[in-house]
């Protein structure tokens, strides 16, 4: 079981597909690994269990028929629950859909089944996605692998751990604020936010339309891409689809390099409240980056700044819209239904009920800056700020490839240190909110230990929009180098469970 839960995303569909390996035997030994350790990681809210097994069945009798498996046939796979699945519940880490079983599939989710990916359950979030540490969840936090008394990131926590523990090879997020990238820097792993658009939203529920966006995690940067390549591509069911090819992903990872590239450092993602090993190791993969052949650019990019206020406005009017629909009286959970109350009743004890704290804070924001008298003031200044975010990105483009930086300014830090302090939470998402501002493709790779505790640091790399294949060319690049230098990087060195 070990060996084989070590494995890559790659080398285990590569094994499947020479017979070396059953599919069956895989989800096994994910499903003993989810057993052994999921109770201290708390990685999962649901595992599929005979959904699963039956799923790496159909995989092996394909194959006995001679059939073509796809890239990632019988590969196991942690999935958000934020995406619908047809027979599974799907509760987005809200006590308000508890209990809801879809009875439809994301479109993401068919695409890995139709790959003949192995679903093996759902993966705990915070609620609606909304945080940075998986500890707004309604069902409890989630530990980091390299600390449980850490935090794992969010909203994806549940999905970075599950691959830093070794409970799946990949995973699937959704990235609004950071939210791939993050859990990805904080458990030494890699998560991809691509393209706005670039993955349909199709049975995602939905926190914030203009800034939600699906996407692939792994241990490795190729692993990432090839999931990246099942599930991206056109969706006529989602209108914020991309109409466009899927860039070239798994060639630019197999062939990664950056000699020629232009690669720009951009001043402001750096200064007051980043730890210093943080830097130490950014620092570091920057003169990396210089000797593998890169031109590094320097770049001013004034208008990040203020790219924090600009996100906590967008981002709670949209989900104070979106969030409006849980009324109580259509689907989930339903509260004061005993004939003495009147549907308004019924909806306020609901949503009472069914929220979380994070949840409530965010829908009161966001109704306040679109109502009356504000709207002017608050989301529509935002969004002019969010104008200006894009254009500083087009202009850095104008003068480089790719632009680079700390993922998150700080490494894991410990469950319940920011509980109570919403802005020192959301500081966690200060490198990465720009990129969704903008739509751009962001990557977060692993960089090494911070000194000072010991925990992994992530390198953000961000590519300008529909060039999503960059990110896996400087990517694979930098994995590259660290593996020749340090051998297979920091998971090998990570806590045993």
């Amino acid at each position: 079981m070990t060996d084989i839960i070590k494995l890559t995303a790659a080398e285990i569909a590569a094994r499947i597909a020479s017979g070396d390996l059953t599919a069956v035997e895989v989800t096994e030994a994910h499903l003993a690994r989810i057993e052994a350790v999921d109770e201290k990681v708390h990685a999962f809210l649901h595992v599929d269990r005979e959904g699963a097994l039956a799923q790496a069945r159909a995989v092996d009798e394909k194959r006995a028929r001679g059939e073509k498996l796809g890239p990632l046939a019988g590969v196991p796979l942690a999935l958000k629950d934020i995406f619908t699945t047809e027979g599974i519940p799907t509760t987005v880490g809200s006590k308000i859909l508890e209990g809801w079983i879809p009875p439809y599939d994301a479109t993401l989710t068919k695409r890995l089944k139709a790959a003949d990916v192995v679903i093996l359950g759902k993966t705990n979030m915070d609620e609606f996605a909304m945080g940075s540490s998986t500890e707004n969840s309604a069902y409890g936090p989630t530990g980091n692998p390299w600390d449980l008394t850490r935090i794992p990131g969010g909203s994806g926590g549940g999905s970075s751990a599950a691959l830093a523990s070794y409970e799946a090879p990949l995973a699937i997020g959704t990235d609004t604020g950071g939210s791939i990238r993050q859990p990805a820097a904080v458990t030494g792993t890699v998560g991809v936010k691509p393209t706005y658009g670039a993955v349909s939203r199709f049975g995602m529920v939905a926190f914030s339309s203009s800034l939600d966006q699906g996407g692939p995690c792994a241990r490795t940067v190729l692993d990432a891409a090839l999931l990246h390549e099942v599930i991206a591509g056109h969706d006529p069911l989602d209108s914020t689809s991309i109409d466009a090819p899927v860039p070239p992903v798994v060639e630019a990872a197999r062939n990664g390099s950056v000699t020629g590239m232009r690669v720009g450092v951009v001043k402001q993602f750096r200064g007051e409240g980043y730890q210093a090993g943080v830097i130490q190791r950014f620092d570091e993969s920057v003169a990396l980056l210089k000797e593998l052949g890169a031109e590094i650019v320097e770049l001013d990019c004034p208008s990040f700044d203020l790219a924090l206020s600009a996100y906590y406005l967008i981002a709670p009017s949209e989900c104070s819209s979106n969030l409006a629909r849980f009324d109580g009286l259509r689907y989930g959970v339903r509260t004061g239904d005993d004939g003495t109350h009147s549907a308004e009743e019924v909806t306020s004890l609901t949503r009472e009920a069914g929220f979380g704290p994070e949840v409530k804070r965010r829908i009161m924001l966001g109704t306040y800056a679109l109502s009356s008298g504000y709207y002017d003031a608050y989301y529509g200044s935002a969004q002019k700020v969010r104008t200006l975010i894009t254009r500083d990105f087009e202009k850095a483009f104008e003068q480089v490839d790719v632009i680079v930086s700390p993922t998150t300014p700080t490494t894991a830090f410990p469950i319940g240190e920011r509980a109570d302090d919403p802005m020192a939470m959301y500081l966690a998402d200060l490198c990465t909110i720009p990129t969704n501002l903008a739509g751009n493709a962001a990557m977060s790779l692993p960089c090494g230990l911070a000194p000072e505790d010991n925990l992994p640091v992530g390198l953000q790399i961000i590519a300008p929009a529909l060039k999503d294949d960059r990110l896996y060319k400087v990517g694979a690049a930098v994995e590259a180098a660290f593996v020749e230098r340090w051998g297979h990087p920091l998971l090998e060195e990570a806590p045993s469970l």
